[in-house]
């Protein structure tokens, strides 16, 4: 349909409303309204069967097609938007016809058409966006663990500040092309957007330098986040923490402060295993011969006794070393043959990665006794199988001690001293 068909229906209208009598001020009036009235019920069952059939033709483009691409179009709704338009041109098109007779009127109604159309542009640059976002993170591995959403922010906030100048020179008609304005805007913008940038810059030196990525397990303390990260923005790290509570971190302190990424150690062939036993000093004494032989019946280290028992021997036996004190010559101490067990025990176990750093050792004393450290790696990695791991070696070592004659230290309980009372005042329990 022509636009001086259009017209002539129009004027058709007016002339008869006039022919009937009325005022013709009335029918200009009567006949404008209900043209309007028209249009509009048919712009909008337009824009209703044009966004159906659009989106109807990209559901079934998609599902024949073997890319992903087009299917994350349609979730975002890029379909609906795009079909906004042809309703639109259509009321553009009609604009001059319906209020040519109110010049005023037609320019605020024009000026709304083109703020919707910006609007509507924003939006489908949206959804655009967002399609991005999802088709690399669900459909490209190597960009599932990026922040693409902080990117995807920043665009949009780009994009918003772009309507905004438009919004202000269609209301106001004053030109964005000045350099004085454009800087008072930027001033403006970097003190509204102040974190918004700081968080832009950080996601860029995060995705640069591979800091985070979803999916990481990390522990910040000063947030109390301790768990893996779901999701990186602009202006936040959300942490679901392992008792399923969440953690938002701003972005920015992921640069600013210290924080702990478990990845290296879950990329890693191990997790490691470092924790002390604390032995009583006064426990630690020289073994003697017969001491030795009943420790030798501890089938992990009867090697290593018989072998250092000969050299001990032939050493003592060169220096005519008087063995009536044991503390003459070289002897060997409880406390070493315990340290070479636990080392044993490690290198027998099959859950501990002997190609990694293994080493059972002595600490400096302490108030607490002597710290004997046990440092390795565990195959399995996973928290839970870790922690099995881990307990059963200690439990196994805190029962071995007793058969070296040593002690645990431990802080007296209140039986304890119970026990030590009643052993001062001759008294039984």
């Amino acid at each position: 349909m022509e636009r001086e068909t259009v017209k002539i229906y129009v004027q058709w209208g007016y002339e008869f409303l006039v022919s009937q009598g009325m005022n013709p001020y009335w029918a200009m009036i009567i006949n404008t309204l209900v043209a309007t009235v028209v249009v509009a019920l048919l712009v909008t069952l337009l824009d209703i069967i044009t966004r159906k059939v659009i989106v109807q033709v990209f559901k079934a483009f998609s599902n024949k097609t073997k890319t992903s691409f087009d299917d994350f179009l349609v979730k975002s709704n890029f379909p609906r938007f795009i079909a906004h338009f042809v309703p639109l041109g259509i009321v553009w098109w009609l604009l001059p016809i319906l209020f040519e007779a109110y010049p005023s009127l037609q320019r605020a109604l024009s000026i709304i058409l083109e703020l919707y159309l910006v609007v509507l542009c924003i939006l489908v640059f949206r959804s655009i966006l967002r399609t991005l976002n999802n088709y690399l993170r669900y459909s490209k591995e190597s960009y599932s663990d990026k922040p693409l959403e902080s990117y995807v922010q920043v665009l949009m906030i780009f994009a918003w500040g772009v309507g905004v100048f438009f919004f202000v020179n269609l209301l106001t008609g004053y030109s964005i092309k000045s350099l004085a304005t454009l800087g008072a805007a930027s001033a403006v913008l970097l003190l509204i957007f102040k974190d918004t940038i700081l968080g832009f810059v950080a996601s860029i030196q995060i995705s640069v330098n591979d800091i985070v990525r979803i999916g990481d397990w990390i522990t910040f303390s000063k947030y109390g986040a301790d768990g893996y990260v779901t999701n990186i923005n602009l202006a936040t790290v959300k942490v679901q923490n392992f008792d399923n509570t969440y953690t938002t971190i701003p972005t920015y302190s992921l640069i600013a402060d210290s924080f702990q990424n478990w990845r290296g150690m879950q990329d890693s062939p191990g997790r490691r295993i470092k924790r002390s036993l604390f032995i009583k000093q006064r426990s630690v004494k020289f073994l003697s011969s017969e001491e030795i032989e009943n420790l030798k019946k501890i089938q992990l280290i009867k090697p290593y006794l018989e072998h250092r028992e000969r050299d001990v021997n032939k050493y003592n036996r060169a220096t005519e070393a008087d063995k009536s004190l044991l503390i003459n010559g070289r002897n060997q101490t409880n406390l070493g043959v315990f340290r070479k067990y636990a080392d044993a025990l490690l290198h027998e176990n099959p859950a501990i990665n002997k190609d990694m750093f293994l080493m059972v050792r002595h600490l400096p004393p302490t108030s607490e006794g002597i710290p004997i450290e046990i440092f390795c790696f565990s195959y399995d990695k996973r928290w839970e199988n870790y922690e099995h791991i881990q307990a059963d070696i200690f439990d196994h070592l805190i029962a071995a001690i007793p058969y070296f004659d040593l002690e645990l230290h431990e802080v007296p309980s209140g039986s304890d001293l119970a026990k030590l009372t009643l052993k001062d005042t001759g008294e039984t329990d």
